[in-house]
């Protein structure tokens, strides 16, 4: 059975029909054409598919699309500015916190809810806001440098 939604995504609203087993991730990638979001397990494990969900970190292979109803969700391509990356984007490519860059989105994001609600993290801070973000390339040290680096510029 489908339903009309009502939700805003990166700003925009939208209206669409959604069949109630619909996840979000089938919605922003499927539906809207948001394949920046990625989809890993598909089962809540590997925080690939993070997105934020009125600000907070979600997995959005875990949320149902009929529960962004009237909720602001954010997604890799509403966080930078046309030409200009965000300073977490900017931090991680300078100091090489990416490989295959897969992971990369959800950990984006993961760390924009990490510095809006805490800007001034200690590396601990970073580390646990980025723990359900699974990354297979990296040894996450270049990773949290980065989104310490993001913190002092977004601060300076």
């Amino acid at each position: 059975m489908k339903s009309l939604l009502s939700c805003r995504i990166n700003a925009q609203e939208y209206s669409v029909l959604v069949d109630a087993r619909d996840t979000l991730l089938e919605l922003l990638r499927d539906r809207m054409g948001l394949t920046g979001t990625k989809e890993g397990c598909g089962n809540g494990n590997c925080g690939t598919c993070t997105v934020l969900m009125d600000g907070a970190p979600v997995n959005a292979c875990l949320v149902l699309a009929l529960e962004v109803g009237g909720r602001e969700v954010e997604t890799i391509e509403g966080l930078a500015q046309p030409g200009e990356l965000d300073a977490i984007q900017s931090a991680l490519v300078e100091l090489g916190g990416t490989q295959c860059g897969f992971c990369t989105p959800g950990i984006v994001l993961s760390a924009k809810a990490l510095l809006a609600a805490n800007p001034v993290p200690s590396e601990a801070d970073i580390r646990h806001a980025i723990a359900g973000n699974l990354c297979r390339c990296t040894g996450y040290g270049k990773i949290v440098d980065a989104i310490g680096a993001a913190a002092r510029r977004l601060k300076a």
